[in-house]
């Protein structure tokens, strides 16, 4: 009971019932939070201290930035949930709060686009830049290579590199991708003889228009750090994932090389395998396997490659 009655206590007031409101849409930034409910970032933080101690959040410091999500894994999050149900959806203040949450949403999307757009057609020789890609591939490859199904996925396929690399693995092969110049340049190298069953969509990584269990095979290379809300494009990769299929996800281990947020549109920097591994538990993923590919060359940031299997229905 002190448990119930100290999550009361911690959501029974107005603004930090309009933090969880605005965090029922995905992890924020203190910055984002404040920009969001036109509150100082102070009494923000101060907000958020009583919710952590609570369990209603959790913290989790990136860098310079620090990010907070809604704890899924409180044995009360039912209690959480239908709090946030309960706020009425005509409220001014919350409607205004999520109002302002998408314009700074759309302005940061609207950032990275325009990162991307300029980037397309030279965009494997500027990631190369950063890790050894050779490297990966051929783990990703070693990783996949007994693997044959009838739809593989890729999810923010990018310049289409994981569809060519893994065109002979399935009867089909469907890449997704938000930015249209990416892909452009996926279809000009998808454009072969030996890879008629492989195409690309324009689509959203946390919403992607396939049914549930309809993959045997989901790839998610190179994405999490660019996205608003990696733990929910885990989610959305088990869902179209069939019973026994196979996810792969390969990204970045933590850093600190905070020049990837300023110039090349990274909101994450890195993850840790204790991260991925909930998201992937919570998302119905077990047998996970986790590998790191260390640095060869001065500057490259380490990689970490996780693959599970989908629990049976």
């Amino acid at each position: 009971m002190d448990d119930l009655l100290a999550i009361l206590r911690a959501a029974g007031e107005p603004s930090r019932l309009r933090i969880l409101s605005i965090l029922s849409a995905g992890e924020l930034t203190v910055s984002e939070m404040t920009q969001a409910l036109l509150q100082s970032q102070p009494r923000i933080s101060r907000h958020l201290k009583l919710l952590a101690d609570a369990g209603l959040v959790v913290r989790f410091p990136e860098g310079s930035w620090v990010f907070y999500r809604l704890n899924e894994s409180n044995e009360n999050y039912a209690l959480i949930n239908q709090l946030i149900a309960l706020l009425p959806d005509n409220d001014q203040i919350l409607t205004r709060d999520r109002e302002r949450l998408e314009r700074v949403r759309a302005e940061r999307a609207t950032r990275a686009q325009e990162y991307f757009a300029a980037n397309a057609a030279d965009w494997d020789d500027l990631r190369a830049r950063h890790i050894h890609e050779d490297l990966v591939e051929a783990e990703v490859t070693a990783i996949l290579s007994n693997t044959k199904c009838d739809l593989l996925v890729d999810l923010g396929t990018g310049t289409g590199r994981m569809l060519e690399l893994f065109a002979s693995h399935a009867a089909r092969a469907i890449g997704f991708d938000i930015n249209a110049n990416m892909l452009t340049i996926a279809r000009a190298r998808l454009d072969h003889p030996e890879r008629t069953h492989c195409q690309v969509r324009q689509g959203d990584c946390a919403d992607v228009p396939l049914d549930d269990g309809a993959a045997g095979v989901v790839i998610v290379h190179q994405v999490l750090h660019f996205l608003d809300d990696p733990a929910r494009a885990i989610s959305e990769a088990a869902r179209v994932l069939a019973p026994s299929g196979r996810v792969l996800i390969a990204d970045f281990l933590p850093h600190e090389v905070e020049v990837l947020r300023d110039e090349h549109a990274h909101r994450r920097l890195g993850f840790s395998d204790d991260e991925v591994i909930e998201w992937l538990s919570e998302a119905n993923i077990f047998n996970v396997e986790t590998r790191h590919l260390p640095a060869k060359r001065d500057g490259d940031l380490v990689v970490g490659i996780w693959t599970g299997v989908k629990a049976e229905a």
